[in-house]
């Protein structure tokens, strides 16, 4: 596979990472590149910028969720028809799944798709001093992959005064980025903010791709991308034989939360998918077979949500008449009697689940974790699991039993309810992981089970 690509990477977060890929991206889209973009790690919310502002697809890269043949494989799924693609890291570039460990870092995920580096190294209140992290890095690993930095929150003259020292230490200089609040992202509780929640978004990627092609050396980070190896990606697993479903998916301000990579599973084994609005829609989607409620920010809408009686009542109606459904955080907490909103006032939801939701004041059980079935489940076969990701600061009354999370440090305990043809929880799952349960999800839909 001929892929010209990149990994933008940082020694920490906080360091400009996202604003940065972001004015690149944007920057790149301009100047007339089909541009392919993936996020390291379980996000969701830098997905939806990449996609829904910059308007190029972003795919999820995760070794937790993949081994080395199946990431190589949807990153070829997703770079397909792009002509270069860029790859933005996660936390610190070797930080992995436990502290002294380099599992599933965005070091591991370059070395498994041949990826050269670009190290985005936060300079504030540095000149001399950026170069010991940037040569620190490069040394960490024999082979570190990093190949070009860029320097954020420092001025030109201070660039122009270390380029010859990054030159004589084997790395590309691409540029530096000077300090601007004006075009930082905000952040609130669940990481990023969403695009539409942001004014003038557009208007300030293009500012800051503008200031970009004023201050990075484009060409030198497209000669970084093609220097990329070409490799052969593994073909995708034959699909099952199954009759065709329409699945109705949630998708509107306040369930957003999917990943591409899921919903390209659910096409490729014959799904119709079909969204609609729990909060502006009055009914499910006429046809509908089969019902995923995804993540999002339910919290900020709960009014909206509770308001729309006629919705509640048609999904509360189709789960309890047998309708197979799949709810993940914010849609599991849609299904509880209430929900709490960000004030803390109750507002009545779809009462699936007897159970209230409610706000704590930090992350509630945070990080990947593999679900294992405690008993036979409409979907798992007792034993059976699934990777997932968990990040919520909210939780239940009554957050299930049905089965058992154990995060990589071995804690673990039970969670989800299991019911009839409902899986809920606060759980995210990643179909890819084990594609068999998402199978049954949809032969009970076709009622060939």
């Amino acid at each position: 596979m001929r892929s010209p690509r990149i990994l933008f990477a940082a020694p920490s977060s906080g360091s400009g990472k996202t604003t940065i890929v972001c004015g690149i991206l944007r920057a790149l889209k301009n100047r007339g590149r089909n541009v392919a973009a993936f996020k390291c790690g379980p996000d969701y919310i830098d997905p939806m910028f990449h996609e829904r502002v910059i308007g190029v697809k972003s795919g999820t890269l995760d070794l937790f969720f993949s081994d080395e043949p199946q990431l190589r494989r949807l990153y070829a799924q997703n770079a397909d028809g792009a002509d270069c693609a860029v790859i933005e890291g996660v936390m610190g570039y070797y930080d992995g799944l436990s502290a002294a460990s380099d599992e599933a870092s965005s070091f591991a995920v370059a070395k498994a798709l041949d990826a050269p580096v670009v190290l985005i190294v936060d300079s504030r209140g540095q000149s001399l001093s950026a170069l010991a992290s940037l040569k620190g890095f490069l040394d960490f690993r024999s082979d570190s992959r990093i190949r070009g930095v860029i320097f954020n929150r420092m001025n030109e003259h201070v660039y122009e005064a270390l380029k010859p020292a990054v030159e004589a230490m084997g790395v590309i200089p691409i540029g530096y980025v000077p300090k601007s609040d004006a075009l930082m992202i905000e952040s609130r509780h669940l990481g990023l903010v969403t695009p539409n929640e942001i004014s003038d978004l557009t208007k300030k990627l293009d500012a800051l791709a503008a200031l970009l092609n004023s201050t990075l050396d484009f060409d030198a980070l497209d000669k970084l991308m093609q220097s990329a190896p070409e490799w052969d990606a593994p073909a995708a697993p034959d699909a099952p034989a199954l009759s065709s479903v329409t699945v109705a998916i949630a998708r509107d301000e306040a369930f957003c939360f999917l990943y591409r990579d899921n919903l390209a599973l659910l096409e490729r084994f014959g799904a119709k998918l079909t969204f609609f609005s729990p909060l502006k829609d009055t009914r499910l989607p006429d046809g509908a077979q089969a019902l995923i409620l995804p993540g999002g920010y339910p919290e900020l809408y709960a009014k909206t949500l509770s308001e729309n009686e006629p919705m509640r009542a048609s999904i509360k109606r189709a789960i309890e008449s047998g309708m197979p459904c799949l709810a993940e955080c914010g849609g599991f907490l849609y299904l509880n009697r209430s929900l709490s909103d960000m004030d803390g006032t109750a507002y009545p939801m779809c009462g699936v689940i007897e159970a209230d939701a409610f706000r704590t004041q930090k992350l509630s059980r945070f990080g990947y974790v593999t679900l294992s079935a405690n008993a036979d489940t409409a979907f798992f076969d007792a034993g059976e699991a699934i990777r997932a990701h968990e990040f919520h600061y909210f939780e239940s009354t009554d957050s299930g039993a049905a089965f058992t999370a154990k995060k990589p440090n071995g804690r673990e305990w039970r969670c989800m309810h299991a019911k009839g043809n409902l899986l809920a929880g606060f759980a995210h799952l990643y179909y890819e992981s084990n594609p068999r349960p998402i199978e049954r999800f949809l032969r009970l839909a076709a009622k060939e089970v």
